[in-house]
């Protein structure tokens, strides 16, 4: 121990006005890190209020969840020991190369919490974007949410006609299912997901679209591309390269990992800092979120009105199951963050009347379309049918974007008539999915638009009555 105080010693000397990270409580910046934010900190809170519906019953559930927290990719687990060279680096520059700035210096707490860091050696390349203990808790912890405030509909004991659960083939898909299943039936259940296709055309059709995977949303040209290139960017690199000490602007990629490293290790254990978020200012953090802002914008989101076309057989399959009077009363999908904003983008939910560009950043503080709200890990979309018996259109539905009822201007306070739901999404509805979903076509038609839609009714009742 008196050896590592010495070894500290020269640190203590820095001054304590600079901004630090571990000493700030409120961490609002750790709201901001787009698709690697952490559930648990930005999830609605307001669901208390909102759940409730007078004069109204819950009857069915239909639900598409985002993996929970997960490993990055292997290309990034491969890059551990330039973040290890990136530390030395910095201590180097603030002992030995006294090489600290004048103003936004590394505060004396961040920069020993950086002296100290180490990777977690147990994280291998063959585990890449594993869904991590947290991660399995987000699920497993909104199941029990939703139970404890739907508990007719979301009953604790396992009936495949009943539930009908669906994953992507992936392991963090797969895991979050499990961890969803625990959370409503208890560790011992029976649960099961329907098989998985060959061609998963209701939750990766992504994957089968060429013109949208072929779409210019982060190349030369693009808005992404624009912001990249602005000095607002190229001088935020270059700020923080010279909090960190160096006399150079580091390589962006450099600079990037750091980012990643402070964003995943916050995800993976939200009541501790990671040590790596200290190395950037808050306001240095809005910047980057603003660029994957943009990069899903276009991507995923409203920047292409395509966009909306992709997840036609989603849409399809929330109108179905919550339009079919029998069985199964609660869906659930587990997918990934494509999945979730092209669903978003489908129903028209967090649209900003102005689109994100890269010369707007400044105009768009209070902007809709934050993907660190819409799309954190864990993040999950709920549409909640009601009947209301004492009402002319008794049939009513509440939409729940990550614990938080959707706001619809169509809608009264986040209450919606189904009839309007029904005649608000009816191109979708009546659509062919195979020719709508994608710019060149798509995939075959699988028996989308309205005959679908009955055929797959009338299916169910027959599935109902033969149990």
């Amino acid at each position: 121990m008196r050896l590592l105080i010495l070894l500290l010693l020269p640190l203590v000397a820095i001054a304590q006005d600079d901004y630090c990270f571990s000493k700030d409580t409120s961490r609002l910046q750790t709201r901001q890190f787009s698709s690697k934010t952490a559930y648990q900190i930005v999830k609605g809170t307001d669901i208390d209020k909102q759940y409730l519906v007078p004069g109204c019953q819950p009857q069915k559930m239909w639900i598409f969840h985002r993996h929970g927290t997960r490993l990055p990719k292997k290309s990034m687990i491969n890059k551990a020991p330039r973040v290890a060279e990136l530390r030395d680096l910095i201590i180097n520059n603030y002992q030995v190369a006294r090489t600290k700035p004048e103003t936004d210096a590394l505060c004396q707490t961040d920069l020993i919490a950086i002296k100290l860091w180490k990777w977690n050696s147990s994280i291998t390349p063959d585990m890449e974007e594993y869904l991590t203990a947290q991660g399995y808790e987000d699920l497993r912890g909104t199941a029990k949410l939703y139970q404890r405030y739907y508990p007719t509909v979301l009953t604790p004991n396992y009936n495949d006609t009943y539930y009908q659960f669906r994953h992507t083939d992936t392991q963090r898909t797969t895991e979050s299912f499990k961890a969803f299943a625990e959370g409503l039936f208890g560790s011992q259940n029976a649960a099961h997901p329907v098989e998985i296709p060959k061609q998963d055309l209701l939750l990766r059709p992504y994957d089968y679209c060429s013109s949208f995977k072929d779409v210019n949303y982060k190349d030369e040209g693009s808005e992404y591309y624009k912001f990249h290139q602005s000095k607002l960017y190229n001088d935020t690199l270059a700020e923080i390269s010279t909090r960190l000490g160096f006399l150079y602007t580091l390589e962006e990629a450099d600079i990037k990992l750091m980012y990643d490293m402070c964003r995943y290790e916050q995800a993976w254990n939200v009541d501790r800092n990671s040590v790596w978020c200290g190395a950037f200012l808050p306001e240095q953090i809005t910047v980057f979120e603003y660029l994957e802002d943009l990069k899903y914008y276009y991507g995923s989101g409203y920047g292409f009105p395509e966009n909306a076309h992709l997840n036609c057989r989603l849409v399809q399959d929330l109108l179905t199951h919550l339009s079919n009077p029998v069985s199964p009363h609660v869906v659930a999908h587990f997918g990934h963050s494509t999945g979730l904003l092209t669903l978003i983008t489908a129903l028209g939910i967090q649209k900003d009347d102005i689109k994100l560009r890269a010369d707007n950043y400044d105009s768009l503080t209070s902007r809709r379309w934050k993907t660190s709200l819409i799309d954190p890990f864990a993040a999950n979309f709920v549409a909640v049918k009601y009947d209301c018996p004492a009402d002319l259109d008794r049939e009513k539905v509440v939409f729940f974007l990550n614990q938080q009822a959707v706001q619809l201007d169509w809608c009264s306070v986040g209450l919606c008539k189904w009839s309007d739901v029904l005649e608000k999404y009816k191109t979708i509805a009546d659509a062919d999915c195979g020719e709508y979903y994608c710019r060149t076509g798509g995939a075959p038609s699988l028996g989308s638009g309205v005959g679908g839609l009955l055929a797959t009714t009338l299916a169910a009742m027959l599935v109902y009555l033969m149990h």
